[in-house]
């Protein structure tokens, strides 16, 4: 019954994802003329990485003379992005505590679950609530075939986020929502960076979404998160998209006047963050 709620629901979103497709195709690769068809049905992978705060947030953090939040011992989730937008109640894999360097790692992921993607779940106390996306269908066209190691997964601190709310304003917030919800988390938002080939943050950049009538959703902090504009990136290559704080919403992003880069997935809904990096070529860098 779990496969045919989740197939209506991407009709409904109007979402071409693997999982709402075929259940056995070829391994991506180069060459995949000689390849064997995979038995995704009983495929499962680990998942492994680690997990620390958001580069952009430890740096404003320590501008403000504020500590990073303790994530030792912390619990973080390997999920389904789709799945949690739309409140499927399977849309966590696995469960594991962090190590105290923040390192984690799950295994036994049903491969033949993964519908847009896989993400790492984090929330605590001094945190809110978000889904950093480790893998991303948009890349192969299909679900994972191999163990995902060294991902890297990150958390927000609750006083970043409250920034972040206060340089858009509560009256862009409820506009956006039509007075549904007064902050982010409520109204649910994508928190996204841009980098270079190197992992560095690139200013003067613009996001656009596929789909135009998103547009003015998406803001980009200042670098002191006084303020926000609809310009272009600054030198910490920041976007935010403000949800409706309605029902789950799809839909793909790029770099303005990247032809050759990759149109990433967004999945999101209301009382969450999706957290995800915008990266030349088809592997993120290493930071």
């Amino acid at each position: 019954m779990k496969h045919r709620l989740l197939l209506a629901s991407c009709v409904l979103l109007g979402l071409a994802s693997p999982g709402c497709g075929s259940d056995s195709a070829p391994d991506p690769g180069f060459r995949t003329e000689d390849s064997e068809p995979v038995d995704v049905d009983n495929l499962q992978i680990r998942v492994s990485g680690q997990m620390r705060v958001l580069p952009e947030a430890s740096r404003w953090l320590a501008a403000q003379g504020q500590t990073e939040p303790s994530l030792s011992g912390l619990t973080v989730t390997i999920e389904e992005p789709l799945r949690v937008a739309v409140n499927d109640l399977d849309a966590t894999f696995g469960v594991t505590a962090l190590e105290d360097d923040g390192t984690f790692g799950v295994a036994g992921i049903p491969v033949r679950e993964v519908n847009v993607g896989l993400a790492v779940g984090m929330s605590g106390p001094g945190l809110v609530r978000t889904n950093t996306v480790i893998y991303d269908s948009a890349f192969t066209g299909s679900r994972p075939r191999t163990n995902l190691i060294e991902t890297r997964a990150y958390a927000l601190p609750a006083s970043f986020h409250d920034a972040l709310g206060a340089a858009l304003g509560e009256a862009r917030l409820r506009g956006h929502t039509e007075n549904r919800a007064g902050t982010l988390l409520a109204a649910g938002f994508v928190l996204g960076r841009v980098v270079d080939e190197n992992g560095k943050p690139e200013a003067g950049v613009r996001v656009v979404p596929d789909r135009s009538d998103l547009a003015e959703r998406i803001y980009y902090p200042s670098l002191d998160l006084s303020s926000v504009n609809q310009e272009g990136t600054s030198e910490d290559g920041l976007f935010v998209y403000v949800h409706t704080g309605l029902a789950a919403e799809t839909f793909r992003v790029s770099v303005e006047g990247d032809t050759g880069g990759v149109s990433r997935n967004v999945v999101i809904g209301p009382g969450w963050g999706l957290m995800l990096t915008l990266h030349p070529g088809l592997h993120p860098p290493i930071e």
